[in-house]
């Protein structure tokens, strides 16, 4: 189980960190930002999580803000992880889970 979910930790650090970098470089680049070769690979990055969360929102949310939404969702997933892995490490005893 606690490789289970440090996987899924994992899995979901990933992106997190990618669409952080995402918006460090749209404030930097600016309108540039799509030609930038980082800003790309960060969307390659987060591409999976970002489709998902467009086919999952309405219409009404616009593409810009598709990235800004997958943020949030995807930090409240790993926080819901990282407490689901400290609740199963303190019941099994802290001592096991190092």
């Amino acid at each position: 189980m606690l490789t289970f979910l440090n996987l899924v930790q994992l899995t979901l650090y990933i992106p997190l960190l990618a669409l952080l970098g995402q918006g460090l470089l749209y404030v930097l680049a600016g309108s540039r930002r799509q030609t930038n070769f980082f800003y790309q690979l960060l969307q390659l990055l987060s591409k999976p999580f970002t489709v998902v969360v467009r086919k999952l929102t309405p219409a009404r949310v616009g593409d810009a803000q598709v990235p800004v939404v997958t943020f949030f969702l995807v930090l409240i997933a790993y926080a819901v992880v990282s407490f689901e892995k400290i609740n199963h490490c303190v019941q099994i005893g802290v001592h096991l889970c190092q």
